[in-house]
Parts: C-alpha cells; sequence; structure tokens
C-alpha cells in the first residue's frame, strides 16, 4: 500500500517530520482534539507528543535548529536533509514515537499531509563501569549494637520534641503578647 507509513510496536526515540500542504486554517484545526489522528488514519494520538506549527515562528533558528537544538536529534542526521528543511514553508507536523503510546500503528495520512523526514533522537549511553568502591557495597556501612542504636533513637526523638514544644511555646507567646 503506497502512501502507508508503519511504526513498529515499542519504537522510541524516532521523530517524523510532515509538511503540512493545506490553508492556515485547516493546519491550526489539526490541534483540536481527534482531528490529528482522524486525518492520520489511527484511532488515537497523543497530542503532547505532536506539534503542529508554522515554519515561519522558528524565525533564526529554523527547522534545522529546532531539531538539533530542541528535539535532541544528532546534527549528522539533521545535515543531510539541510536544504530540503530550509525550502519548508508553512505549517509543519512533528510526531514523536511515544504518539503511538508503544503501539504498532500504520498511518495512512492525508494527501495534503507529506513525510519529509525522519530522525532518531540521541540516545542516552546507560552503560558505566561497576562500583568497587567498598562503601558501594549494600549492607557495608558499621553495624550498631541494639543498645547503640535504642540510645541513637531515643537522641533524635527527645531533639524532635523539644523542637516541636519549644515551637509551639513560642507560638502560645506570640498570640499571648
Amino acid at each position: 500500500m503506497e502512501g502507508v507509513i508503519h511504526i513498529p510496536a515499542g519504537e522510541r526515540g524516532v521523530i517524523r517530520l510532515f509538511a503540512l500542504e493545506m490553508r492556515p486554517e485547516q493546519a491550526a484545526f489539526l490541534k483540536e482534539p481527534g482531528a490529528l489522528a482522524q486525518v492520520l488514519g489511527i484511532e488515537t494520538l497523543d497530542m503532547d507528543q505532536a506539534e503542529v506549527f508554522p515554519v515561519s515562528d522558528l524565525e533564526d533558528i529554523g527547522l534545522t535548529g529546532y531539531l538539533t537544538e530542541g528535539c535532541g536529534v544528532p546534527r549528522v542526521q539533521v545535515e543531510e536533509d539541510r536544504e530540503m528543511l530550509r525550502g519548508l514553508e508553512g505549517h509543519v507536523l512533528l510526531i514523536r514515537s511515544r504518539a503511538f503510546d508503544g503501539k504498532e500503528v500504520r498511518l495512512t495520512p492525508a494527501e495534503q499531509i507529506v513525510l519529509k523526514g525522519t530522525y532518531g533522537e540521541r540516545r542516552t549511553n546507560w552503560s558505566a563501569a561497576p562500583a568497587s568502591a567498598e562503601s558501594a557495597k549494600p549492607y557495608s556501612a558499621p553495624k550498631l549494637s541494639p543498645r547503640q542504636a535504642r540510645a541513637q533513637a531515643r537522641r533524635i526523638g527527645a531533639t524532635l520534641f523539644t523542637v516541636v514544644m519549644t515551637l509551639i511555646a513560642l507560638l502560645i507567646w506570640a498570640l499571648v503578647f
């Protein structure tokens, strides 16, 4: 099927940019609940993860800057499409993968909605060397004897009691005088 865009289940970190070849009033209408999902041929869409805006709103930063600085797309990906992005006018639609809630989706956009680019967000490197310090090991803190633990708990309780009672006494004093 031509014009069908397949979004696989569990897709993460992908941004799709569409040109909206329609009048400004029609593009503004896409911000209404359910309107964008309808023209994309799907049932639901998380509108917090979709943006419809005129390219002119980006002023000096442009789409290239918005994608790299605002959306976290690596500059290398955007450089390939720099001329195409500069040439875009009117309204655009930007949809993040999270808009589909991790479900498999087949988009069948209306003919006025044209896919211009698919970009990946920067991935966070979660790898790290294992913690090797002695203090990082579980249960490595010195153990208190039961007698010391009770004494420490009593001191903390007495301190809190003293602070609370002092505050109450100050409040009463302030109300009386």
